[in-house]
Parts: structure tokens; sequence; C-alpha cells
């Protein structure tokens, strides 16, 4: 291993030991691992004797910080702890105590950053006149405060970095946010990274990435960066409507979907609800006729025009509050679920909202909130039930609903987009420099993942599907984000390269493009508004040379920064740009879709009364494997809902696919070091099949010479 610690000879002694089994002189490593000797042999880790953790995948000695600190002039005493403030995020703290009248904490940060590596400089330093102390006089952690703001050592230097600390904390949502605070150590991630950046964007005019973020996490960092840009995109406000208003092109393409659909609600978005208590209809109708009010995109219709298709954006009329109340039972819930979520919407005449209301029992109600694809995204239900809960408790107590105008309608944001992107002929136009970066991230690409199937191609997708349920557990949880810390990755980048790993072993290739929605609300003025903004991006994964899972996890992190910094190409025209071969029934540029989201773990209260999502599946494919990830990090767990085209796969197959998933997950987060090439991806019954029945090839043979076998 080593022959010591330099220059720390007391360190030395501790840890290098006398080996009793060795040449005499050999010496042993004490690595302070607690361990249990079992009978087979293996050992058991159960803890450490001395304070060594990890942080973002290193291993560090807070002791070892505390000796960098105390070397500074300013400080007297110090102690370095490790705190989980947050749950699930570990952050090193720095408790400092003056040896004069006062201490610079930005000198002694400074002072640290030339001492030690990046991962070990403290995120936070709180100055204390005395360190607490137990009563036999070693320090109290239990005593030590929480960091806040003033613990980051500095005030912002200007009006930049005080804009910059101010969204970070509304995103995190902490109460204040220091320049140097580390925004993944605070608890950010990917999902919360691209909302941060919408809403710097919004702030500072700038053209700030996801990348940057993750390149310089601390408002300090970013500020530096955006002082060096250039040209500002142009601002998200209220445009004066012309008289055709066109569709965005999210709309454009999902309006060409729909025609495509034979059965009418393959692109519907239904959230389930049970509620529990006294339910006022009559408060719930002015709360969704206040809600369609206040959200144009919820009244709008799609009309054609010489062959062009335009919004219309209706009046609020009478049936717009209009509530479908059924009466149902416990027996019949199911169907009565199926019939209101499977409703067909008439994209040219209806609004492409309803709300059905199904009566269990007198305190006991399933409501059906349903959207078109057309008019709101999965993105688009947290602020539709936070607006429709307010109106709601307002009306039921005979009041209008107290509540912030928009800022800008659906309507804007298809103007400002056309702007945005310009001219696709303007060679400087943000469309044409991203059409570049996508001709060439995506040259070459395979023009169909050949996995097997189950059932021949049909000429026409089908849309038939079913979903396989799963769930991640905690401990593998953990392993899964030591490993994305590690390598500086999410969560998402984590699973999205876990299945790459899982198709690649299946005999997909070296080279596998997968599809990611993300939430295309790249300004914050977006943030409470309902509408369709989410787009498709494609994402290249490159499996050559039998990688390890870590160094995978290194290629996919940059893969995916550059395309999340080119996600404003709305994917319509990235198919029209790459123009890969067409095939019916085949999706362009992929064939498997990752999708992910991020739960707070906090409880519904849908209309201010107790309730739970009830989930439910349309019975309808979009793409041919569909791997949906729901993380929940107060739970330590990650929910899997795997939805599959049921005309090209049975549900086996289907059932199969989850457990390698859940085998490979396991195996990468027990040791991400390990090869690619080397993960199991048999079920636990073709394990059985290889190692029992198929190996089971002994025969009793009978005595005989081999001409007598023969005849």
């Amino acid at each position: 291993l080593a022959r010591g610690y330099l220059n720390r000879p007391g360190l030395t002694a501790e840890r290098f030991v006398a080996d009793p089994f060795g040449e005499p002189g050999a010496r042993m490593y004490r690595t302070g691992d607690v361990v249990r000797w079992r009978q087979d042999g293996l050992l058991d880790f159960l803890g450490r004797v001395d304070d060594q953790v990890k942080i973002r995948g290193y291993r560090v000695e807070p002791g070892e910080i505390e000796d960098a600190v105390a070397l500074h002039p300013d400080v007297a005493q110090a102690a370095v702890v490790v705190r989980e403030d947050t749950p699930g995020v570990k952050r090193l703290v720095a408790y400092l105590v003056p040896a004069g009248p006062g201490v610079d904490v930005a000198g002694v940060r400074s002072d640290l950053a030339q001492r030690l590596p990046e991962y070990m400089v403290p995120s936070a330093f709180v100055v204390l006149p005395e360190l607490p102390l137990t009563v036999n006089g070693k320090l109290d952690r239990e005593a030590l405060p929480a960091p806040d703001a003033a613990a980051t050592g500095r005030a912002p230097r200007d009006a930049r970095e005080e804009i910059l600390c101010g969204a970070f904390a509304e995103v995190l949502g902490l109460a204040e946010v220091g320049p140097e605070d580390h925004f993944f150590d605070l608890g950010g991630h990917s999902l919360l990274a691209t909302r941060l950046v919408g809403r710097i964007r919004t702030l500072l005019g700038s053209r700030l990435t996801v990348r940057d973020l993750f390149e310089a996490p601390t408002p300090a960092g970013l500020a530096h960066r955006a002082a060096a840009e250039g040209e500002p995109r142009p601002a998200l406000a209220r445009r004066e409507r012309p008289a055709g208003l066109p569709l965005s092109h999210a709309q454009r393409r999902m309006w060409f979907l729909q025609n495509l659909d034979d059965s009418g609600a393959t692109y519907n978005v239904p959230l389930v609800v049970r509620v529990a208590g006294e339910l006022d209809l009559a408060a719930l109708r002015a709360a969704v006729r206040s809600v369609t009010e206040r959200h144009e995109s919820l009244r709008t219709v799609f009309t054609e025009r010489d062959g062009a298709v335009f919004q219309q954006v209706l009046d609020v009329p009478g049936e717009a509050g209009t509530v479908h109340v059924v009466a149902s039972g416990e027996h019949r819930l199911a169907a009565d679920v199926e019939e209101a979520v499977r409703h067909g919407f008439d994209l040219s005449a209806e609004a492409p909202l309803r709300v059905t209301v199904l009566e269990i029992a007198p305190q006991d109600h399933a409501v059906v909130l349903l959207f078109h694809h057309i008019a709101g995204d999965e993105w688009s239900m947290l602020p539709f039930i936070e607006d429709l809960t307010t109106a709601y408790t307002a009306h039921a107590a005979g009041a209008a609903p107290a509540w912030t105008p928009l800022p800008v309608q659906y309507a804007d944001y298809t103007l400002w987009q056309q702007e945005l992107l310009g001219a696709a002929d303007d060679a400087g136009s943000l469309h044409a420099r991203q059409v570049r970066y996508w001709r060439e991230a995506l040259a070459g690409l395979p023009e169909e993942l050949p996995l097997p199937t189950d059932h021949p191609r049909l000429p026409v997708a089908g849309h038939r599907g079913d979903t396989v349920r799963a769930q991640v557990p905690p401990a593998v949880y953990r392993g899964l984000r030591e490993a994305a810390r590690a390598t500086g990755s999410t969560t998402f980048m984590v699973l999205q390269a876990a299945v790459a790993t899982l198709l690649h072993r299946l005999g997909a290739g070296t080279d596998i493009a997968l599809g990611a929605p993300v939430a295309g609300r790249s300004d914050a003025a977006l943030d409470g508004l309902v509408g369709f903004f989410v787009n498709t991006l494609v994402l290249r994964n490159d499996l050559s040379g039998d990688p390890t899972f870590a160094e995978l996890l290194t290629r996919t992190r940059d893969t995916d920064l550059a395309a999340f910094a080119h996600q404003d190409l709305p994917f319509d025209r990235l198919v029209e740009a790459v123009n890969p071969p067409r095939v019916p029934g085949r999706h362009p540029l992929f064939q498997v879709m990752l999708g992910y989201q991020h739960n707070d773990g906090q409880a519904g209260r849908l209309l201010g009364l107790e309730s739970r999502i009830l989930p439910f599946e349309l019975g309808a494919a979009k793409f041919e494997l569909d791997f949906n990830f729901e993380e929940t990090p107060a739970a330590e767990e990650i929910d899997i809902a795997f939805e599959y085209a049921a005309d090209l796969y049975d549900r086996s197959t289907a059932e199969a696919l989850v457990e390698r998933l859940l085998a490979v997950l396991e195996q990468v987060a027990a040791d991400p070091r390990r090869r690619i090439g080397t993960l199991d991806v048999l079920t636990v019954r073709e394990r059985g099949l290889v190692l029992g029945e198929w190996a089971a090839t002994s025969r009793e043979l009978p005595r005989a010479s081999v001409a007598d076998l023969l005849a």
C-alpha cells in the first residue's frame, strides 16, 4: 500500500503496525474498518473506528482538514464535521474559533483551496466564540449549529451574485444561500438544475446552460460565467397576437400524432386522486371555471384554414366549469376510472380539459383530472393542482381566488419561441446553430436498435401497451447515489447508463440512442403556467471498448450536458435536420424512451382534503420500450413504471427485462468499477435452468462395445 504518511510519524505509527505474519520489519495497514469474520471466510462490514467519511465519492478524513484550517493565523481552534441537514445530502462544515477579534473566512477558504483538493474544502464555515464541549472535554457535535448563509464566509460582491444567491435559495427551498455554496451539496438535482438555469436566464437575461451549472455549481462561479457572456436571449413577455395564432412546435407535432391515433386517448394525460372528506361540488365547478379562465391553454381549440392549423383561445363558456359526476362504487371504480381517462377529445371544438368526479360514498370520491397532451404535460400537473386547490378553497369560503396574475400565457410562449429560434436559413440563428450540433452529434447513428422482439413489427404502430412496476431497494438506491456523486453526475445519468448497459448486454450493440423528455420551461415566467412545453432529446450512449460502469457514467455525463445545452431545437425540426430513414410503425432516431421524475415525498392534499394518487395505466404505448423512473430521496427509493408495446413484446418478456435491470442496478451500485461486459443479466429462472436442468447431462450407459452401441 505505502510506507506511511508524509511528515506524519504519529499517524504512520498508528496506521502502519507490525506484521506478525511477515518478515521482520514488515508492516500491515490498519484500515479502521470494523468487520465480523464469518464461518464461510467472508467478512461483514459493520462500520469504522475513525471519523473517515465519503463525500461525493471521495474518502475524507475531517482531522486532516482541521489541521489545514488551524494553520491559518486567524484561527485559534477548528472543527470539521459532516452534516446531513437535508436527508441524503452530506456536506462538510468547518467551525472556527478566531485567534483575535475576528477571522477572515474568505481568506481561510482561499488558503484551503491552495492546500487541499476541491472536494475537501468545506462548503460552509461557521464562526463561534468557542467550540462546544461535553463534560469530559470532547467536542459536542450535537451542539454545533447548522450553517446559514452568513456561514459561507462573505456577502455577495455585486448585484449579480446577490441575484444568483436568491435564485439558488428560491429553487432549493432554503432561507438563504451564500456565494460559495455548492448547488449539489445543498440538495440540488438534475430537474432542479433545469429550473434554476431557467430562473437565472430570466433574472440576468443570460444564456447560461445546465453544463455551466455542473461546471461552476456556486453563485460566485456562475456570476463569473454570466459576466463573460455575449448577447442575451430575447425576453419572454406578453406579445401582440396575430390574427392567425400559430401552433408551437410541440403542439404541431402532437396535432399530427393525434390525427394518426385511432383510439383518440393515446395522448391523454390523466391524474386520478382518491379524496376523503366533504366535497363541495359547487365550489369545485367554480374552481374549474376559475382555473380555465386563468390558463388560456385549457380553453384553446385548434382550427384548420387553407391547409394550416391555428390556435383559437375561447372565451370561458358556461360549460368550462362543468364537472361530470358519476355514481360509482368500490366494485365498479376501476371500470369507471378507465372510462373517464379514455375519453376522446375533439380538439377542434372541445376544451382539452375534463374533470370527472366518481361518487363512491358521501365522504369518499375519486377525482379524475384529464388533459389532452396538446394543452398540458406532466410538469403542468403541479401548477394546475396548486391553482385548482387555491380556487376551490376560496370558492368554498364564498370568495374569489387571490392569486398573482400570470406573467405570460401559452400564446406568448408560442410567439417567443419563434423569435428565440430565428430563421432556419439564417446561419447565425439559434435554430441553425443547434441543427449543426445535432447533425454532428447523431452522425452515423444506427437506424434501429437490433433488439429481439416476440412479435414482428406492424406496418402501423398499434399503440397497444401495458405496464410492469417495480421498485429499487433503498440499499441499492444509496449505492447509485454514491456512484453519481463520485462521477459528478446525477441519478438520472446513472439510470440512463444502466438502461443502456442492459440493452447492450441483450444485443443492442455499442451505439445506443435513448429518447428523453425535458421540461422545456427554459424561462422562469413559464414555471406556473399550464401548457405543452416538453421537448424530446436524443441521448447517444457509447458503450464501445467494454468500459467500467464508472467510465460509462463519465461518457454519459459529457453527452448529456452537451445535449441539454442544445435542447431548444424542437424534436420535429431535429428529425427533419438529421433525416433518418423512415419506416412505418417505427419511431425515428430512437425506439426506447427514458423518463425521470423527482418526488419531494410530501403527501398530497388535493382541494385541501386528504388525498392519494391512484396509479392508472392507459393501456397505450407511445414507444416500443419506455422506462419511467420516479426518485423519492426522502424514502431512498426509485419507483419503476416500465411501459412496453404489447404488439411487439409479451408481458413475460417485459417482466424479465425489469428483473434484469434491477440486477444490473444492484451490481453497479455495489461496485461501479466493474466492466459492463462482466455484469450478469440472467433472471433467477434462467440461472436455475442453466445451472440445473440444462446442466443435468449425466447418463447411465450400458457396458457394451462401440459396435453394439451403434447397432
